[in-house]
């Protein structure tokens, strides 16, 4: 037991500085959902049960837009797609657990709890690892949530803080989570071909150019540690 406690508390410890970043994400959240045409309950219940990050902003967008809900449930899907990325790639570490711990796992997939469990799926030691993960979701579920509720108190006390440019956290936090995993060629080229479409597909509707360029600069990168290894042999 105190195996996985150690475990738990390291992937909270983990995830703090992607915490610190995503804080002020959370409140602008729960300043402008309110702003947005959302009611306060719907405002909570939202990071409560859907806990999507940046969908949630586009959904706001969407919302003030008056679009109807097949385009916002079709947006925030090609939005989130990215999880299944994830999802792919943690697959074969997770296969032996219980459904029911998977799909509570599966829900608390965030990018930041993805780049602080990924190093720690590459260790060879990685059977208690799940307990790992829970942490680093916990910690981060409670600070979106809590942070939500912050931003409601304050905005209706701080009307104005949607100006404040609370949003530049997210951006710096992004670069922080990817900074570490640059220690290769293959990194760095699928780094700068993603980077890349992202501002030549930036475009697209619903967000589509995020997809294009994800799978762009896998690809490449894939590309490269094939012919690393070709050239090995």
């Amino acid at each position: 037991m105190s195996n996985k406690k150690e475990e738990f508390f390291s992937g909270m410890k983990a995830t703090l500085p992607l915490i610190v970043g995503a804080i002020p994400f959370g409140i602008l959240f729960g300043t402008l959902a309110p702003n947005s045409g959302l009611s306060i309950p719907a405002t909570l219940a939202m990071s409560l049960f859907v806990f999507a990050g940046s969908a949630q902003f586009i959904v706001l967008a969407l919302i003030a837009s008056g679009v109807g809900l097949g385009v916002i449930v079709l947006t925030t899907l090609v939005v989130n797609l990215r999880h299944l990325l994830y999802a792919t790639a943690l697959v074969d570490k997770v296969k032996h657990l219980p459904m029911s711990l998977r799909a509570f796992m599966a829900f608390g997939l965030t990018d930041e709890t993805f780049a602080a469990v990924s190093l720690r799926y590459q260790s060879p030691d990685s059977k208690l690892a799940h307990w790992y993960y829970l942490g680093s979701m916990i910690a981060m579920y409670g600070n979106w949530f809590i942070c939500t509720v912050i931003g409601v108190i304050l905005g209706e006390s701080f009307p104005d803080m949607s100006q404040w440019g609370l949003e530049f956290a997210m951006a710096v936090t992004f670069i922080g989570m990817v900074v570490p995993y640059l220690n290769a060629k293959a990194m760095w080229s699928a780094v700068i071909i993603a980077g890349s479409c992202s501002i030549i597909f930036a475009g697209l509707p619903h967000k589509l150019g995020l997809i294009v360029s994800a799978v762009a600069g896998i690809t490449v990168g894939m590309l490269i540690i094939r012919l690393e290894k070709r050239n090995k042999i």
